[in-house]
């Protein structure tokens, strides 16, 4: 049975390796290419505003321009790429952290008719890194010779807040020890998990899998759904 997937991404991006010696390439490029891969009883919900200005909106505005893609979704994955956030805008002025914020909400709403209400969960959660202009991962994903571990840093200071927050927050059954770097986490660690994009397109559905059951098991996070 398909799932439907929501998609939040920089569409504009372009500081990310080339799919094709032709023409520029942006985030959208890496979001046309998961689509086509995807199996035809799956649908994809893409974020397309992302050069519309959220600071004049209201959160019950945001919400109504939102809750069409996100609701009836069960799994939202995030591109994570070099340019994602704009450094001279909030978090709360960005469509991304709302996007992840909407996805993570439970919330619910009367059908056509009327009569009755549906509910939308919260979300399973991924996150897809992709390639800088240069083909590599360490911006965000760098591998560390500190031990035998083999630790690879996550720099989270690269994210939204709200994503941030919501990685290594695993409170039970969770794995970790130190090294001279800090904490290493092992196993799985974090609702949204991060993974390399070449990685996750050569086997999306063990990855969209792999956050399902980490959603059944929410109760072992500690889940952040506010942008503040």
């Amino acid at each position: 049975m398909g799932r439907k997937i929501f998609v939040s991404y920089k569409y504009a991006d372009d500081k990310v390796k080339k799919l094709s010696v032709w023409g520029l390439t942006t985030v959208r490029d890496y979001v046309d290419k998961f689509e086509k891969v995807l199996e035809e009883s799956d649908n994809i919900y893409r974020g397309e505003s992302d050069g519309e200005d959220l600071r004049d909106y209201s959160e019950d505005t945001i919400w109504k321009m939102l809750k069409d893609r996100i609701f009836d979704s069960s799994v939202t994955v995030v591109f994570i790429s070099p340019g994602m956030k704009e450094d001279n805008l909030q978090d709360k002025d960005q469509w991304i952290p709302w996007e992840i914020s909407f996805s993570l909400k439970e919330t619910s709403r009367k059908t056509k008719s009327g009569d009755s209400v549906r509910v939308s969960h919260t979300n399973a959660m991924l996150a897809v890194v992709l390639p800088d202009e240069n083909g590599s991962y360490a911006y965000y994903l760098e591998q560390l010779n500190c031990c035998k571990g083999q630790c690879i840093q996550h720099h989270t200071g690269k994210l939204f807040k709200i994503i941030k927050n919501n990685k290594f927050n695993r409170s039970k059954n969770s794995l970790k020890k130190t090294c001279e770097h800090g904490t290493v986490w092992s196993g799985t660690c974090s609702y949204i998990e991060a993974v390399k994009w070449e990685d996750f397109i050569g086997d999306y559905e063990k990855y969209i899998n792999n956050a399902i059951e980490r959603r059944d098991c929410i109760d072992e996070y500690e889940i952040c759904k506010s942008i503040d």
